[in-house]
């Protein structure tokens, strides 16, 4: 998995999925509008694509076999259309769902809301699935890297960051981190994304929130991106991908990148 410096990764919002409660019986259309949604960010130059089943509300805490079909035909349409590294995020928090998805798939990434600790959120309390991840990877083993939240979003923790932070490092074994705001397209909060970058030994990613107004701003502090809200149409979430406000944010990037380099 090549990224460039600081890399934009595009979130791909799934339309509902078999199987959950808004699916709307056309398995086909879910398919062509997640292709779409892709080719959107390869066009415009976005540097990776990651799925997830956004729309699959409520969530379970773990999803049922027909998710993991749905999602695995789906990561395998995109990584034969377009050239971008892929991943995989499985809401609310399956992480074993995920890496079968991207290893089936030879995806590139993973998204784990709770790799360590505990969170309690709208599905109850989440645990972390670190060690059953660990077990997985021993028994399959890839270069499948996993990207874990810190303080996930949607939810409340009640242990330290800081703490929390050095856990899914050191404990988790998290290949890169994820800092979000509170809810989706959320700002993060600037003290929690610096005080990661100071004392992450992985890179450190901001996970939402970021505009084009932002990102500016972010750029000191974060080793890449995860973008979703803000290059829907309007800043929508519910919206599909805006080309000329993803190329936006692409274009401001590769400025960035150049006066850093500068």
């Amino acid at each position: 998995m090549n990224f460039k410096e600081k890399p934009l990764i595009g979130m791909v919002h799934l339309k509902p999925l078999p199987g959950s409660y808004l699916y709307q019986n056309d398995i086909d259309e879910v398919i062509n509008h997640a292709l779409g949604e892709a080719k959107k960010l390869e066009r415009v130059g976005f540097d990776a694509v990651m799925i997830e089943n956004f729309n699959d509300v409520p969530f379970s805490k773990t999803v049922e076999p027909i998710t993991v079909a749905s999602m695995s035909v789906i990561a395998k349409a995109i990584r034969d259309e377009i050239s971008l590294p892929l991943g995989i995020n499985v809401l609310r928090n399956d992480a074993i769902a995920a890496y079968s998805i991207a290893y089936a798939t030879k995806a590139d990434f993973i998204r784990v809301n709770v790799l360590s600790g505990v969170a309690y959120t709208d599905q109850g309390i989440i645990e972390g699935e670190a060690h059953k991840l660990a077990r997985l990877k021993k028994l399959l083993p890839s270069k499948i890297k996993i990207f874990a939240d810190v303080h996930v979003k949607h939810a409340y923790h009640f242990g330290d960051f800081e703490e929390a932070l050095r856990d899914t490092i050191e404990r988790g074994l998290a290949d890169a981190v994820i800092i979000s705001g509170k809810r989706t397209g959320k700002e993060v909060e600037m003290e929690k994304l610096k005080l990661a970058k100071e004392l992450s030994s992985v890179p450190v990613l901001v996970g939402s929130g970021t505009t084009y107004e932002n990102l500016p701003k972010l750029w000191s502090y974060a080793d890449g991106f995860i973008v979703g809200t803000w290059i829907k149409e309007n800043g929508d979430t519910k919206k599909d991908i805006d080309l000329e406000r993803a190329r936006k944010l692409v274009e401001l990037a590769e400025k960035l990148r150049k006066g850093h380099k500068g």
